[in-house]
């Protein structure tokens, strides 16, 4: 079973078809850049596939559960615990540090651990920052906050929009490597992007084209732009930590709730 499928997904506004019959496939682990010139349709299919909207037509199953049909509360949970968003915009808290804007996510999620987002800002190279604001960052280490924020609660979907899209090149490249770095640990990665460069590192490219699934390519070179991989030993690792953190914070928050009441 895919982790994420599409089927015959439309998504309409009044004349004009954003998405037009779309169906597509995402397997657990995998690598998707999705492409197309402005009015294509990544927008909306990035809406869609992140639960921030739903089809007009068609069904959306995230991991066996249709849910294109559901409630506007039921997306905003089933975004909250399954998909990790990272914007262009980067969306940080102006007046939160590094860490407090990553403990927002775990806020919304389960409960607040400074321990565990210092952790996640290290993973990506900002240990040394994490008592900045915003504004104390450069664009490169501002996205770098943006995808410990949304590696934080352990989702099974990364999601980003243009990730690179205000990055100079050396910026660009060490996203590009934290890429696949997740990757190797068996993350999901599904990236909207306009920049070729960005796309061609991917597994395999979507593109759309006014609404419709025009291309798909795959990259023949990709398991020798990934030599580096992380064995399966270190995978199983990653993933049984990764559940540990996860029951040990549903522990926690169910206590919680008991000695509230």
């Amino acid at each position: 079973m895919s982790l994420l499928e599409l089927k015959n997904v439309y998504k309409i506004y009044g004349d004009l078809h954003a998405l037009d019959d779309v169906s597509l496939k995402v397997e657990k682990g995998e690598w998707v850049s999705i492409m197309g010139p402005s009015g294509s349709g990544k927008s909306t299919m990035m809406n869609i596939i992140g639960c921030m909207d739903k089809p007009s037509l068609g069904q959306v199953l995230l991991d066996g559960m249709d849910i294109s049909k559901e409630s506007d509360k039921s997306l905003t949970n089933i975004r909250r615990d399954k998909i990790g968003l990272i914007f262009q915009q980067f969306h940080l808290v102006n007046y939160l540090t590094a860490v407090e804007n990553v403990m927002v996510s775990q806020y919304y999620h389960s409960m607040p651990d400074e321990k565990e987002a210092l952790e996640a800002l290290e993973r990506v190279g900002l240990a040394d920052r994490a008592k900045h604001l915003p504004s104390q960052l450069s664009g490169g280490e501002q996205q770098r906050v943006c995808i410990a924020r949304a590696l934080i609660n352990h989702p099974e979907i990364i999601l980003a929009d243009e990730p690179t899209g205000n990055l100079d090149e050396a910026n660009e490249n060490i996203v590009i490597e934290l890429f696949r770095q997740l990757h190797n640990e068996g993350t999901t990665l599904i990236v909207v992007t306009h920049d070729p460069e960005v796309a061609e590192v991917a597994q395999r490219t979507i593109v759309l084209d006014h609404g419709k699934l025009v291309r798909e390519d795959i990259n023949e070179n990709f398991e020798a732009q990934n030599s580096s991989a992380a064995k399966p030993a270190e995978n199983k690792k990653t993933e049984e930590k990764k559940a540990e953190k996860t029951e040990e914070k549903k522990a926690s928050k169910s206590t919680g709730k008991k000695k509230k009441k």
